[in-house]
């Protein structure tokens, strides 16, 4: 692109022609990193992609991964979920945003999409990253195997096939960056939810060393993974639903719409073990698995030479109760079973809430608690373990702004940190009383510093605050305000051990 008067690239596999956007960015779409996932390849590693002749169009958004469509009762979530399933079998691929000036050696950041390990793409909106490419990054986008195709615990299969998709696409990265204008020696892999508790995986992932060197852990989890015998149970029931063997032989000739089918009805499965609780507390029948949590990956010495920056929302369990009614009407009932769900004495878990938040209602406590088991708990367990072993540096935040979406209720909620870090504010159908930002305008400046302490962790490894450690926890609380506070060092998160 450095001397040509139009956007082409050549990668390793050919030539791509990208498309200039109004701002004078540059967007490539639809690059393929990996051979499509077809038949039994779906259950295989990813292979590299088979080279094209010519120039391969790259102006246009592709198909994404099989996935049902997904709403969260009476909030927006398009614009986070994206609108379901764009078929195409060949979907293991990138988007790549780059600046309008070409140049030499810029950071790079790779972004993996949430949603619970079934849904979302890069065609989702807020995923566009022109704002990034316009501040002088390479932002690249991808798509992952997501349902059955890339976590459902196979024999006969590699396990965790979605990670290695994302393995995979940092080593397109890799070989292909400096094309673009990147500096294949300075990537940050950056992920949301799900996609943050993969980028703790990889962090853990020995195949993965070299391929990146900064990470952001945007309310992910380090104790995410679920043990090969939750695993099992999952697998059992998909076997059960589709009415063959639980081997990816069985599985090789079921239709993408079969299985996207079947992974739709296995939630609700309870993999509560003697010896496990189910860390996604019921809300997706998929996860990494693995017989060591990335957290105690980390603290053994596995990506000690990557900076990490790392945190939660301050209210994120909301997302789960508020738009489907569930916030307001919860029961003491409904409290207990989110503890049982959540943690081996839910009756001394529900106890030390009460203790630090006496006026709460059933909803808050409910909602606090679903917090700290799906997002915090395992937060700052992937943080003391970087810090305590590291060679690099660890950063911790806590996004605290709150959307005054849904009559106000939704607040500092999951995914809502999003817009920001992208700095996508601006977006219409982020406003309005049930979208993620709610009726009232955010602070004008807090999008573009979130962006911008983003993108200088990324370039210098430095957020801009104290570094974290185990004894004082520095953490940088976002919010129209910016504060560095130590902690938390109080009950309820002592009380997860």
């Amino acid at each position: 692109m450095k001397h040509h008067p139009e956007p082409v690239v050549t990668t390793a596999q050919g030539a791509v022609h990208g498309l200039r956007q109004d701002d004078g960015t540059t967007a490539f779409f639809n690059i393929p990193y990996a051979a499509p996932p077809r038949g039994a390849d779906r259950f295989a590693p990813p292979r590299p992609h088979e080279p094209w002749h010519g120039v391969r169009d790259a102006t246009v958004p592709g198909p994404n991964a099989p996935q049902s469509e997904r709403r969260l009762g009476s909030i927006d979530m398009a614009p986070y979920f994206g609108t379901g399933w764009s078929r195409g079998e060949d979907y293991l691929t990138v988007s790549v945003r780059t600046p309008a000036v070409a140049a030499d050696d810029l950071p790079v950041m790779v972004f993996v999409h949430g949603g619970g390990f079934v849904a979302g793409s890069t065609r989702s909106a807020l995923y566009d990253g022109s704002a990034f490419a316009r501040d002088g990054v390479v932002l690249v986008t991808l798509n992952y195997r997501l349902g059955i195709a890339g976590f459902l615990d196979l024999p006969g299969a590699p396990a965790n096939r979605g990670l290695l998709d994302v393995v995979g696409a940092l080593r397109w990265v890799q070989e292909n960056i400096a094309g673009f204008g990147g500096d294949p020696d300075n990537v940050t892999l950056f992920g949301q939810s799900a996609g943050a508790t993969i980028v703790g995986g990889v962090l853990a992932t020995p195949e993965a060393a070299g391929l990146f060197r900064r990470a952001i852990v945007q309310s992910g989890s380090g104790l995410g993974a679920f043990t090969a015998e939750q695993a099992a149970r999952v697998t059992a029931a998909a076997a059960e639903a589709l009415g063959v063997r639980p081997h990816a032989d069985a599985f090789a000739d079921i239709s993408d719409a079969r299985l996207v089918a079947a992974a739709a009805e296995l939630t609700g499965i309870d993999l509560r073990t003697a010896t496990h609780h189910d860390p996604l507390i019921g809300l997706s029948p998929f996860s990494l698995v693995l017989d060591t949590q990335p957290a105690a990956a980390v603290a053994a010495g596995h990506g000690a030479d990557v900076d990490l920056l790392i945190g939660t929302n301050t209210e994120e369990g909301r997302l789960y109760l508020v738009p489907v009614d569930q916030y307001a009407t919860s029961t003491a009932e409904d409290l207990d079973d989110t503890a049982a769900r959540s943690h081996p004495h839910p009756a001394r878990l529900v106890e030390t809430y009460r203790r630090t938040r006496p006026d709460a209602s059933y909803g808050e406590l409910r909602a606090a608690i679903m917090s700290d088991a799906l997002f915090g708990t395992g937060t700052r367990a992937l943080a003391a373990a970087h810090s305590a072993r590291s060679g690099a540096m660890t950063f911790a935040y806590e996004f605290a702004w709150r959307s005054h979406a849904l009559d106000g209720q939704l607040g500092a909620t999951h995914t809502v940190e999003l817009p920001f870090v992208f700095d996508l504010t601006h977006l219409p159908q982020l406003h309005g009383p049930a979208a993620l930002l709610g009726p009232d305008k955010p602070p004008a400046d807090l999008a573009a510093r979130t962006h911008a302490t983003w993108i200088r962790f990324a370039t210098t490894g430095d957020p801009g605050w104290d570094p974290y450690d185990t004894e004082r926890r520095a953490t940088m609380r976002i919010d129209t305000e910016w504060a560095q506070l130590d902690g938390p060092h109080g009950q309820e998160s002592q009380a997860w051990g």
